[in-house]
């Protein structure tokens, strides 16, 4: 998947995104990083299809699964009939095993209007997982619990397709690169730590630090200019690694 020099705006509004390229190989996963407001769930949307980008160029293969931030209420469809259905436009079998694999809970035969959010997540991933080009994930990890977040970490690893995603929980897919939209306030810093653990309520609460974003068992800090001295000071302090500092 690439996105060459993409750029969206609504009507006569500021520009979302601009100048935005991105490539994406087979079996490749990408976070995309940044704070609100950033772009990032405009650029899933051009990514994906489901919006069109006012400048730039899209390619991407013919088979593409998106999840949205939000599941679409009012499916009268049951589970079972959804994923039928969408595996028959895809022209694959169902994959009905991925919400055993993923903690399904309840009746696979009801309306999915009816399902708890972390069932109605379940079956969206489940339905984009039938892809075989491109994975398009935002927040897929949302209403999910611990285990059904585990597996899909091994999911995502393993789907072969090009993936890119949002996730504000931080979860570590082995081999995850991370793309990061907007950029720091002026004169401001990045730290990227690592072992931060138990940590990371303490170093998000540093004077001086804008965001902060938990990224497996490390963090992506954003520090305003004049604090990164004491923000590494106090994360060294705590036990946490520098990985890399970068205005």
């Amino acid at each position: 998947m690439r996105l060459d020099r993409i750029g969206k705006r609504y009507g006569r509004g500021p520009w979302v995104l601009r100048d935005f390229t991105l490539d994406v190989g087979p079996g490749e996963v990408v976070a995309l990083r940044g704070g609100n407001g950033s772009g990032k769930s405009t650029a899933l949307r051009v990514a994906a299809g489901v919006t069109a980008p006012s400048s730039g160029r899209v390619e991407r293969g013919p088979s593409v699964g998106y999840v949205p931030e939000r599941f679409p209420t009012g499916v009268g469809l049951s589970a079972h009939d959804y994923l039928r259905h969408l595996a028959a436009v895809r022209g694959v079998p169902v994959r009905r095993e991925l919400l055993d694999d993923l903690g399904f809970v309840g009746d696979p035969d009801a309306p999915l209007a009816t399902l708890s959010k972390g069932n109605a997540q379940k079956v969206a991933l489940v339905q984009a997982l039938h892809a075989t080009d491109l994975l398009v994930l935002d927040e897929p990890w949302s209403g999910l619990d611990a285990a059904a977040g585990a597996v899909l970490v091994e999911l995502v690893a393993a789907s072969g397709a090009a993936v890119v995603l949002t996730d504000h929980h931080g979860h570590d897919v082995p081999g995850m690169r991370e793309v990061v939209l907007g950029s720091v306030r002026a004169g401001g810093v990045v730290i990227e730590l690592d072992r931060v653990g138990e940590s990371f309520p303490l170093i998000s609460g540093l004077e001086g630090v804008s965001e902060a974003r938990a990224v497996g068992g490390g963090a992506r800090v954003e520090v305003r200019s004049g604090y990164s001295d004491g923000v590494l000071a106090e994360a060294l302090r705590l036990g946490c690694s520098v990985r890399s500092v970068r205005s």
